[in-house]
Protein backbone atom coordinates (compact mmCIF):
# COMPACT_ATOMS: atom_id res chain seq x y z
CA UNK A 1 0.00 0.00 0.00
CA UNK A 2 2.67 2.32 0.67
CA UNK A 3 4.44 1.76 -2.34
CA UNK A 4 1.34 2.45 -4.66
CA UNK A 5 1.31 5.52 -2.74
CA UNK A 6 4.36 6.61 -2.84
CA UNK A 7 4.21 5.84 -7.04
CA UNK A 8 0.84 8.06 -7.07
CA UNK A 9 2.83 10.92 -5.81
CA UNK A 10 5.74 10.43 -7.59
CA UNK A 11 3.83 9.95 -10.70
CA UNK A 12 1.67 13.09 -10.01
CA UNK A 13 4.27 15.56 -9.09
CA UNK A 14 6.56 14.05 -12.55
CA UNK A 15 3.38 15.22 -14.53
CA UNK A 16 2.70 18.69 -12.65
CA UNK A 17 6.16 19.50 -12.91
CA UNK A 18 5.86 18.17 -16.88
CA UNK A 19 3.07 20.55 -17.16
CA UNK A 20 4.29 24.12 -15.27
CA UNK A 21 8.07 24.03 -16.29
CA UNK A 22 7.50 24.16 -20.16
CA UNK A 23 5.56 27.82 -19.32
CA UNK A 24 8.22 28.98 -17.01
CA UNK A 25 10.66 28.71 -19.90
CA UNK A 26 9.32 29.03 -23.00
CA UNK A 27 10.98 30.91 -25.97
CA UNK A 28 9.57 31.09 -29.02
CA UNK A 29 8.70 32.95 -31.99
CA UNK A 30 6.70 35.66 -29.95
CA UNK A 31 10.26 36.14 -28.38
CA UNK A 32 11.93 36.90 -31.41
CA UNK A 33 8.91 39.08 -32.52
CA UNK A 34 9.89 41.38 -29.05
CA UNK A 35 13.40 41.08 -29.84
CA UNK A 36 12.62 42.42 -33.31
CA UNK A 37 10.57 45.23 -32.30
CA UNK A 38 13.03 46.52 -29.65
CA UNK A 39 15.27 46.60 -32.65
CA UNK A 40 12.58 48.67 -34.62
CA UNK A 41 12.14 51.00 -31.32
CA UNK A 42 15.82 51.80 -31.46
CA UNK A 43 15.45 52.44 -34.78
CA UNK A 44 15.67 57.04 -35.30
CA UNK A 45 15.55 56.95 -38.60
CA UNK A 46 13.97 54.22 -41.50
CA UNK A 47 14.36 56.63 -44.63
CA UNK A 48 12.51 53.63 -46.99
CA UNK A 49 9.90 53.21 -44.47
CA UNK A 50 11.30 49.94 -44.55
CA UNK A 51 10.80 48.29 -40.64
CA UNK A 52 7.45 51.38 -40.25
CA UNK A 53 5.47 49.70 -42.92
CA UNK A 54 6.44 46.54 -42.63
CA UNK A 55 7.33 45.03 -39.31
CA UNK A 56 3.97 44.76 -36.94
CA UNK A 57 2.29 42.77 -35.20
CA UNK A 58 -0.45 42.49 -37.77
CA UNK A 59 2.24 40.60 -39.95
CA UNK A 60 3.50 37.23 -38.98
CA UNK A 61 7.37 37.89 -37.97
CA UNK A 62 8.69 35.09 -40.19
CA UNK A 63 7.41 37.61 -43.50
CA UNK A 64 8.92 40.56 -42.47
CA UNK A 65 11.53 42.10 -44.76
CA UNK A 66 15.04 41.09 -44.19
CA UNK A 67 13.88 38.17 -41.98
CA UNK A 68 13.98 34.72 -42.63
CA UNK A 69 12.95 31.72 -40.20
CA UNK A 70 13.75 28.09 -39.68
CA UNK A 71 11.32 25.54 -42.06
CA UNK A 72 11.15 23.28 -38.96
CA UNK A 73 10.84 25.60 -36.01
CA UNK A 74 9.52 28.39 -37.39
CA UNK A 75 12.16 30.55 -35.65
CA UNK A 76 14.37 33.68 -36.79
CA UNK A 77 17.70 32.41 -37.99
CA UNK A 78 18.60 35.44 -40.39
CA UNK A 79 18.29 38.69 -39.76
CA UNK A 80 19.68 40.80 -43.13
CA UNK A 81 18.68 44.65 -42.82
CA UNK A 82 21.55 45.42 -44.86
CA UNK A 83 22.02 48.44 -47.40
CA UNK A 84 18.12 49.85 -45.43
CA UNK A 85 19.50 53.02 -44.55
CA UNK A 86 18.88 52.74 -41.10
CA UNK A 87 20.28 55.23 -37.80
CA UNK A 88 19.82 53.35 -34.46
CA UNK A 89 21.38 51.22 -32.21
CA UNK A 90 21.66 47.08 -31.30
CA UNK A 91 19.35 47.28 -28.77
CA UNK A 92 20.38 44.03 -26.07
CA UNK A 93 17.05 42.63 -26.71
CA UNK A 94 18.39 40.95 -29.74
CA UNK A 95 20.51 38.56 -27.56
CA UNK A 96 17.00 36.73 -27.31
CA UNK A 97 16.76 35.60 -30.93
CA UNK A 98 18.22 31.96 -30.13
CA UNK A 99 18.15 30.73 -33.20
CA UNK A 100 20.06 33.47 -34.89
CA UNK A 101 22.77 31.79 -37.42
CA UNK A 102 23.31 35.37 -39.50
CA UNK A 103 23.59 39.08 -38.04
CA UNK A 104 24.13 41.36 -41.16
CA UNK A 105 23.73 44.68 -41.16
CA UNK A 106 25.67 45.79 -43.08
CA UNK A 107 25.98 49.63 -44.89
CA UNK A 108 23.57 51.15 -42.46
CA UNK A 109 24.25 54.06 -39.65
CA UNK A 110 24.22 51.93 -36.97
CA UNK A 111 26.31 53.50 -33.89
CA UNK A 112 27.15 52.90 -30.57
CA UNK A 113 28.58 49.80 -28.60
CA UNK A 114 27.59 46.51 -29.21
CA UNK A 115 25.53 45.11 -26.21
CA UNK A 116 27.26 41.94 -24.59
CA UNK A 117 24.12 40.50 -24.72
CA UNK A 118 24.98 39.23 -28.49
CA UNK A 119 27.30 36.61 -26.75
CA UNK A 120 23.94 34.91 -26.03
CA UNK A 121 23.30 33.92 -29.65
CA UNK A 122 25.41 30.75 -30.20
CA UNK A 123 24.40 29.50 -33.01
CA UNK A 124 25.99 32.57 -34.80
CA UNK A 125 27.56 31.94 -37.95
CA UNK A 126 28.30 34.95 -39.50
CA UNK A 127 28.30 38.30 -38.26
CA UNK A 128 28.21 41.73 -40.73
CA UNK A 129 28.68 45.05 -39.10
CA UNK A 130 30.71 46.24 -41.63
CA UNK A 131 30.21 50.30 -43.07
CA UNK A 132 28.21 51.79 -39.71
CA UNK A 133 29.28 53.86 -37.02
CA UNK A 134 29.88 51.63 -34.26
CA UNK A 135 32.32 53.04 -31.56
CA UNK A 136 34.47 52.10 -28.86
CA UNK A 137 36.78 49.15 -28.22
CA UNK A 138 36.28 46.00 -30.20
CA UNK A 139 34.61 43.85 -27.18
CA UNK A 140 36.18 40.57 -26.86
CA UNK A 141 33.81 38.30 -26.28
CA UNK A 142 33.26 38.62 -30.15
CA UNK A 143 35.75 36.34 -30.35
CA UNK A 144 33.70 33.82 -28.19
CA UNK A 145 31.08 32.38 -30.34
CA UNK A 146 32.42 28.64 -31.45
CA UNK A 147 29.79 28.30 -34.40
CA UNK A 148 31.43 32.01 -36.21
CA UNK A 149 32.66 31.07 -39.72
CA UNK A 150 32.68 34.87 -40.50
CA UNK A 151 33.06 38.31 -38.89
CA UNK A 152 32.89 41.82 -40.44
CA UNK A 153 33.95 44.74 -39.01
CA UNK A 154 35.21 46.76 -41.57
CA UNK A 155 34.33 50.51 -42.44
CA UNK A 156 33.03 51.29 -38.50
CA UNK A 157 35.06 53.58 -35.68
CA UNK A 158 36.35 51.03 -33.30
CA UNK A 159 39.37 51.01 -31.74
CA UNK A 160 41.42 48.59 -30.05
CA UNK A 161 42.72 45.55 -32.15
Amino acid sequence: MAKSCCLFWMIFLLSLIHTISPSLTITNITTDQSALLALKASITDDPQNILASNWSTSNPVCNWVGVTCGVHHQRVTVLNVSYFGLTGTIPPPIGNLSFLTNLVITSNSFYGSLPIELTHLRRLKSIDFGYNNFTGEIPSWIWSFSELESLNLFGNQFSGS
